[in-house]
């Protein structure tokens, strides 16, 4: 469940004149870069896949572009003609020093597993396993596109995640109006299932009372009141809240100041259901009460009842 959190008050303004949103989409095959661009069409995007690369500056570039061009949303992987790592980097590159453009990179990734069960459910091939097995092309892949994901604004582990919550991250990440300097997602999760990837920030309230073990609780989730109460009894609680809280308030501004655009801040639990659940929901609250506009993702709430 993906729920945008809006600010009480927005602290950052723009100022300067507007420039043309580009965002251009890449990562694994059969991570979700359709979903993506149809996301940000949907949201206002011009959206163009497997655009070759040579045509790419000619189709961004202000002096390319007509007068009121609209953003634009492009999808680029390892099946675009004439696809080149290095040089889709440097491009990269040369659109982010571009003066009238607010370029950034998207990566989808995703666990090998799910990748080989996704293709496997579509009766798709991979485009670098023509004639090898399946987990040697997911592999190839992967170590070829490794590049992109280190130079990405923005990684997402698309593993856990359902078409509708993707379209919701991205929609949240990759706004048309006027975003803050910091996009921040908080993400509930069950250790069971792993940390997710693309956390910054990782805490872990398996400390906390678990409602697990009480019959009537363990139905329940983070997101009802009687495990709220729950939790907010342990005496544990809090002053780890309240530490927890002060702390991120006060590292945002630092994170803005070393130029970072996103930062994704993970609470994990045993099952994902309860305790995380709840933390997530106070601390996407309390972030937003300090004027932040944030994304609430609860990766796991439907996987586990621990």
């Amino acid at each position: 469940m993906i729920v945008p959190l809006a600010a009480s008050n927005d602290v950052h303004a723009a100022s300067g004149p507007a420039k043309r949103h580009i965002v251009l989409v890449t990562g694994l095959s059969g991570a979700g870069r359709s979903t993506a661009l149809r996301a940000l069409e949907d949201q206002g995007y011009e959206a163009v896949d497997n655009l070759p690369l040579t045509l790419l500056s000619n189709l961004v570039l202000p002096s390319s572009a007509p007068a009121e061009a609209r953003p634009l949303a492009i999808g680029i992987d390892a099946r675009t003609r004439d696809f080149d790592v290095p040089a889709l980097v440097a491009a990269v590159d040369r659109l982010v020093a571009e003066p009238g453009l607010d370029a950034r990179l998207l990566y989808l990734d995703c666990e090998d597993e799910t990748l080989a069960r996704r293709f496997t459910e579509t009766r798709r091939r991979h485009p670098l396993a023509a004639d090898r097995p399946l987990a040697d092309g997911i592999k190839s892949e992967r170590r070829l596109l490794e590049p992109l994901r280190a130079r990405a604004d923005k990684v997402i582990d698309t593993s856990a995640l359902a078409p509708h919550q993707l379209k919701a991250l991205v929609q949240a990440d990759f706004p048309l109006e006027a975003p803050q300097s910091l996009a921040l997602s908080v993400v509930s999760f069950a250790y069971r299932n792993g940390l997710p990837r693309e956390a910054d920030l990782v805490f872990d309230v398996r400390f906390l009372a678990n409602p697990h073990y009480r019959p009537d609780l363990k139905p329940l989730s983070g997101k009802d009141a009687a495990v709220a109460q729950f939790v907010e009894r342990d005496p544990g609680f809090p002053a780890f809240f309240d530490g927890l809280a002060d702390m991120i308030v006060a590292l945002l501004p630092r994170f803005e100041a070393e130029g970072k655009s996103y930062l994704t801040v993970a609470v994990g639990c045993t099952g994902g259901r309860h305790r995380s659940v709840f933390v997530a929901e106070r601390l996407a609250a309390r972030l937003s009460q300090a004027g932040r506009r944030v994304t609430l993702l609860h990766r796991d709430l439907d996987r586990g009842t621990a």
